[in-house]
């Protein structure tokens, strides 16, 4: 098994809820829609306050060529649009009041043979199922599905990694629906005549591995790849580095190396919107940390409530010293419960322990571990201590920006300084120059 340099071997906490099957929730009273649940322009609501809505039916439309268009999750009246706090600030959203009858759009969950499409007509349906990366990063899949030349992809990779501490949605996907995993990759392989299909899983997921071996056995252009377990496997260029043995860096797409790389429940939504005429309204949350009650993965309608799930699942049995929607590596903390589960919300963890807060930052001591566990070959010290200072253009011309924003100089650092927290402060400065330099050209 090939690795990347650098990197970390963390607590995995995934014992909490691996074994935790997939438990399907129903929508409460109220879901919270925002417009940005992707990278790129906000979507365009396409219904008014009083508009009695089905499920299934788009009610925001996107606005430009990288942007995502919202289903409605359930049937109901369009209760108000505007704004509301979210897990970043606040955004604007559409809020339904769910009317309990899940009325459905017509043709909404119908079977649909996939064979029979042209590749402009499965793009077609995935845009218009508002599919976006559901790992995280929110790229809209339907752009990432039409690169410039579709004869130069030579591989379609499923991110089955899932490096992040505690999270367990993916490979609960993996074990309980790895036809619908498998049907999502060869709807994707139609569009790539010359490509094949990989699935790239770490190697603390015997079982899945086994299983998905077994499933692609008489499938001559799919294949399973296993990877070694160490943190951030499942970043992007460090699965297209193992998987591809191709490396890029911030100037170059994955499709700029002939692949393309998909999350494991982004290829489930692939799926359910070409073959099952079902759009992304729902997705597989993993509730977990050592404080939650019952910790597990559950099938939620996007839009709902963290406060909702949480009394579906049973609150906390310990004290809570710190909320994160997400992994704890590349989470967001949070206090307000209300905010709403989005197409990227891959869990939610309540931990007994804050570490952060417990360690106060002191003076950097020259030990060189972040140097050392940095994946991206970069020093991250003297980077963050530019970006603290402001120096945008030194922090550039060291390759600032090539920081993954993984968290592992973070989390080696004996001084706790806020070193990832900086590097991001640098790149956002740097790509905002960018912009500003280009439009005035």
């Amino acid at each position: 098994m090939r690795s990347f340099r650098g990197g970390i071997h963390l607590y995995e906490g995934k014992q909490l809820a691996a074994d935790a099957p997939i438990v399907k929730v129903a929508a409460g009273r109220e879901l919270i829609l925002p417009l940005s649940q992707h990278i790129g322009a906000p979507a365009s609501p396409c219904v008014a306050v009083g508009d009695r809505v089905l499920r299934g039916q788009l009610i925001a439309e996107p606005t430009a060529f990288v942007s995502a268009g919202i289903c409605s999750p359930v049937s109901g009246t369009v209760k108000a649009i505007e704004v509301r706090p979210l897990l970043r600030g606040k955004g604007m959203v559409i809020v339904l009041e769910n009317d309990g009858q899940n009325e459905s759009v017509e043709g909404f969950g119908q079977p649909r043979d996939y064979t029979s499409l042209s590749a402009e007509e499965i793009r077609s349906l995935v845009s218009a199922a508002g599919i976006v990366g559901m790992g995280g990063a929110g790229f809209p899949t339907a752009v990432k599905m039409a690169p410039k030349n579709a004869d130069a992809i030579r591989k379609v990779i499923i991110n089955a990694a899932e490096c992040e501490p505690y999270l367990t949605c993916d490979y609960r996907l993996l074990m309980e629906r790895p036809e619908k995993v498998l049907g999502g990759l060869k709807v994707m392989l139609r569009l790539f005549p010359n490509a094949e299909g990989v699935l790239a899983v770490e190697d603390n997921k015997p079982q899945a591995i086994r299983l998905l071996k077994e499933l692609v056995a008489d499938e001559p252009k799919l294949s399973v790849k296993t990877l070694k377990t160490k943190y951030p496997q499942g970043g992007e260029r460090l699965i297209l580095h193992v998987a591809a043995n191709v490396d890029i860096d911030s100037t170059r797409l994955p499709a700029d190396a002939g692949c393309v790389v998909q999350n494991v429940s982004t290829a489930v939504a692939v799926y359910d919107a070409v073959c099952a005429s079902t759009p992304l309204i729902s997705r597989i949350v993993t509730l977990s940390g050592e404080a939650m009650t019952k910790p597990g993965n559950f099938e939620v309608p996007i839009g709902m409530p963290f406060a909702d799930l949480l009394e579906v699942e049973g609150g906390f049995d310990l004290e809570v010293a710190k909320l994160i929607a997400g992994g704890p590596m590349t989470g967001t903390s949070f206090t307000d419960w209300q905010i709403p589960i989005t197409k990227t919300t891959g869990g939610f963890l309540a931990l007994s322990y804050d570490d952060v807060s417990e360690n106060p930052t002191t003076a950097c001591i020259r030990c060189g571990r972040c140097v050392s566990a940095c994946p991206s070959g970069l020093v991250p010290q003297t980077l963050a201590t530019l970006a603290a200072r402001g120096e945008f253009d030194k922090f550039e011309q060291l390759y600032g920006v090539e920081c993954v924003e993984c968290g592992c100089c973070s989390y080696v650092c004996p001084a706790y300084r806020p070193l990832t927290q900086n590097m991001k402060l640098g790149k956002y400065n740097v790509i905002q120059n960018r912009r500003a330099n280009a439009a005035k050209k």
